[in-house]
C-alpha cells in the first residue's frame, strides 16, 4: 500500500520523519500543563489558577506572504509570523497564549522545509510561553503545485472573566496610542506581488529607501506585543490588530457605537516600504491606510490620564488620535 501511496504522490515515510523534526522543536516549549507530546490524536493541556476562565480562540494564516518565502527558499520566519499573527489577535481581549497548532500542507513534503517552519514557530511560541502542542502535516500533490505551500494556526488563551477587554469601556475623549509596525506584517502581500513581481530576481533588488533588499523588507517577521503590553492591561479600555482592512477596518471594531477614531497621519513616521509601495503601484493614499498597516501594527485605547504611564512603559509608543463623535458614517478619519 505504501508503494502505491508513493507512486499516487505521497510518501508516508517522509511524512513520518518531518513529523518527527516538529515534535522535537515543540517539545522545547512544553511546560508542565502538557499533558501529551505530538504525535497523539489530541493535544491535552491542564491549566489552573483561574477563577473564571474564559477561553479565546483565533485561527489564522499568513497569506501570500508565502509567495516570497517561497521565492526566495527562506523559510525559518514564516512560523513566527503566524504565531505572532494569531497571539496579537487574542491579546486585544487580554487573554494570555496557552497552545498553538498548526497546519503545514504542501505539494511534496519536504522535510528540511517543514523543519525551518517548525523553527519559527516554537521560537515565537516559546517567547510568550505558549505551547505548540500539535498540528497536522499534509502532501497533497493534486492541490499545491511546485513550491507551493499552505500555514495555517490555531491558537487558544485564556482571561479571566472580568478582566476580558472589548471596547464597552471606551468614551468619548479617550487617547489613542499607536505601537509601531515592523513592516507590513503578514498583510497586502497580494497587491505588492502585483506591484514589485514574486521572482527571486525582483525581490533581490537593492533600495537605498529600505537599506536592505526588497525581499528581506517584505520577510521582516510580524512583530508580537505581547510581553510589553500584558504587565499594562489594566490601563486599556480596547485594542486593535491592525491586520487586514488596516486602520480604517480594524479600529472601529472595538469601539462602541456612535463613536470613531480621529488619528493624526503627522505624529508617526510611516516606513519608507510604504512609500515605495504607494510610488511604484500608483495607490491611492485612501487605499494604502485600507490595506496596509502603514507603521502601526498596534492601537491602544485608553484614559488621558492614563497616557503618562502607559509612555513611559511603552518608550517607542505615540500618541495617534482620539476617539471622537462619529460623523457621517465615518468610523474611523485620518488627518
Amino acid at each position: 500500500m505504501s508503494e502505491a501511496y508513493t507512486k499516487a504522490g505521497v510518501n508516508i515515510e517522509t511524512a513520518a520523519r518531518a513529523k518527527k523534526l516538529i515534535g522535537k522543536l515543540a517539545q522545547a516549549t512544553f511546560g508542565p500543563q502538557v499533558l501529551s507530546g505530538v504525535g497523539f490524536f489530541g493535544g491535552l493541556f491542564e491549566f489552573k489558577g483561574y477563577r473564571q476562565p474564559v477561553l479565546v480562540s483565533s485561527v489564522d494564516g499568513v497569506g501570500t506572504k508565502l509567495k516570497v518565502a517561497s521565492a526566495l527558499a527562506k523559510h525559518d520566519t514564516i512560523g513566527i509570523d503566524l504565531v505572532n499573527h494569531c497571539v496579537n489577535d487574542i491579546l486585544t481581549c487580554g487573554a494570555e497564549p496557552l497552545f498553538f497548532l498548526d497546519y503545514i500542507a504542501m505539494g511534496r513534503l519536504v522535510p528540511e522545509k517543514i523543519e525551518a517552519i517548525a523553527q519559527g514557530l516554537a521560537r515565537a511560541c516559546g517567547e510568550v510561553g505558549c505551547a505548540l502542542i500539535g498540528g497536522e502535516t499534509a502532501e497533497m500533490p493534486g492541490l499545491y503545485a511546485g513550491e507551493d505551500y499552505d500555514l495555517v494556526g490555531f491558537i487558544v488563551g485564556v482571561v479571566e472573566k472580568e478582566k476580558i477587554i472589548q471596547g464597552k469601556l471606551v468614551a468619548l475623549g479617550d487617547s489613542i496610542i499607536g505601537l509601531a509596525s515592523s513592516g507590513l506584517h503578514t498583510n497586502g502581500y497580494s497587491l505588492v506581488r502585483r506591484v514589485f513581481g514574486e521572482t527571486r530576481q525582483a525581490l533581490a533588488g537593492y533600495y537605498p529607501e529600505l537599506g536592505r533588499t526588497l525581499g528581506e523588507a517584505l520577510l521582516e517577521p510580524h512583530r508580537s506585543y505581547y510581553r510589553e503590553l500584558r504587565p499594562l492591561l489594566p490601563l486599556v479600555k480596547g485594542m486593535a490588530h491592525i491586520t487586514g482592512g488596516g486602520l480604517i477596518d480594524n479600529v472601529p471594531r472595538i469601539l462602541p457605537q456612535g463613536l470613531a477614531a480621529r488619528f493624526d497621519s503627522r505624529s508617526w513616521v510611516v516606513p519608507p516600504i510604504f512609500g515605495l509601495i504607494q510610488e511604484r503601484g500608483k495607490v491611492s493614499r485612501l487605499e494604502m491606510y485600507r490595506v496596509f498597516n502603514m507603521g502601526i501594527g498596534m492601537v491602544v485605547v485608553c484614559s488621558p490620564d492614563s497616557v503618562e504611564k502607559l509612555i513611559q512603559a511603552l518608550p517607542e509608543a505615540k500618541v495617534i488620535g482620539e476617539v471622537v463623535k462619529q460623523g457621517g458614517g465615518a468610523g474611523v478619519v485620518i488627518d
